[in-house]
């Protein structure tokens, strides 16, 4: 049995702007549990130095949790899940970030919690600038282990249409019908 990367076939990723409706939905891959050292490790790279997040003794004195995450760690995270699905362009090609419109953290998120996420494509339109080119908004929100969304934002990106000899793209498996 061969065990070269050559043997391994390639999953398609990324959709084409024509491959994504109003109200389609995806549920993004397992998850990840979040712990103390990623909140501080990235409230240190980001010299984002707010004490509830990187010292216990503040925190307890504060009257809070001395286990809170970061919440734009979280923020990222969840961002970051739903890429795959969403927004990577057909064969890893990026679409532009157009933005984020809104984001809503709605819980915290404590060391130990595990956070899935889950996309809604809330609007499409084609790009009146780039012909070779639609504009999705997507809906996501980040949900802890109990079920509780934890946060929930809003943005857009710039997909690429299909090419006019119809190629077409399986996409990632995780895909959820509306």
């Amino acid at each position: 049995m061969s065990s070269s990367p050559a043997d391994f076939p390639l999953w398609p990723k990324g959709r084409f702007y024509e491959e994504f409706e109003v109200g389609q939905r995806f549920e993004h891959h397992w998850g990840r549990t979040v712990e103390r050292y990623d909140s501080t490790l990235f409230s240190s790279l980001t010299l984002h130095y707010v004490p509830l997040y990187v010292n216990t003794v503040f925190a307890e004195r504060a009257g809070r949790v001395p286990d809170l995450i970061n919440p734009y760690f979280v923020f990222l995270l969840v961002l970051g899940m739903s890429v795959e699905d969403t927004s990577e362009g057909v064969d890893g090609a990026e679409g532009a970030f157009l933005g984020v419109k809104s984001v809503a953290f709605r819980d915290d998120v404590r060391a130990g919690d595990t956070i899935t996420s889950r996309t809604e494509v809330v609007a499409l339109r084609t790009s009146e600038s780039r012909p070779g080119s639609g504009i999705v908004t997507w809906s996501t929100a980040g949900v802890n282990q109990h079920g509780k969304v934890v946060l929930e934002l809003e943005r857009t990106n710039l997909v690429t249409r299909r090419p006019a000899d119809g190629a077409s793209n399986p996409g990632p498996a995780m895909e959820v019908t509306a």
